[in-house]
């Protein structure tokens, strides 16, 4: 059984207050591949791109993309093998104390989507390789990852996984993930489902954490 590759993303904000520009949502998206041919397809785009007069462009990003370079992406998703994993969770259900810091919250939604995710990604390989997109400066950075380390040696066996934080500009799947993470969240923060239903074929699970809570805590 081979090695899973698994590439993370998050939409949203850490803005635990009702106000404009806030989210509404945080939301955690995993994208898990095992084949490569899609990051030549993205890197071709983004060489296109430099060619064309972006010289310095260094990655895909959804938000900030022209729409014309986001159909080009959604089609290449389109024709390739990968399954998309979605934790959502609505900012205001969330306890004080799972708030109180950027981390702790981060880490509550690694441990809910991991807790699920993870054992079915693993009845298919022997191990695993996380790559997460980096969030925040030097200090929160580590604050990040040692929340994800402590989340995933709570449910899978510690030789059996690794888990590593780039930049987003080194690794075309992690461009895949915020792409993914980007028209998953439009869908709940914004009612639109137009890049969503181009994706919809591949999302193997969709949860909404707190559904049923009706408490909210601001």
């Amino acid at each position: 059984m081979a090695t899973a590759y698994s590439f993370a993303d998050e939409a949203g904000d850490f803005v635990f207050k009702r106000k404009p520009g806030a989210s509404v949502y945080f939301l955690l998206c995993t994208v898990t591949a095992n084949e490569w041919t899609l990051s030549e397809e993205l890197l071709q785009i983004r060489r296109s791109l430099a060619a064309a007069g972006e010289p310095d462009r260094d990655k895909l990003h959804a938000t900030s993309d022209l729409q014309e370079v986001r159909n080009r992406v959604f089609a290449a998703l389109a024709g390739c093998d990968f399954r998309i994993d979605a934790t959502i969770l609505e900012k205001s259900k969330a306890r004080e104390h799972i708030r109180r810091t950027e981390d702790t919250f981060y880490r509550y939604a690694w441990y809910y989507h991991f807790k699920h995710v993870g054992p079915i990604l693993m009845r298919r390989c022997n191990s695993i390789l996380i790559t997460a997109a980096a969030l925040g400066q030097k200090k929160t950075k580590a604050a990040f990852k040692e929340g994800v380390n402590n989340t995933v040696q709570q449910i899978i066996e510690r030789d059996r996984w690794e888990v590593a934080f780039h930049e987003s500009s080194k690794d075309p799947l992690l461009w895949v993930a915020d792409y993914c993470a980007w028209a998953i969240q439009r869908k709940w923060e914004k009612a639109d489902e137009r890049s969503y239903s181009l994706i919809r074929p591949k999302i193997q699970t969709e949860f909404e954490l707190w559904k049923y809570g009706t408490k909210h805590f601001y």
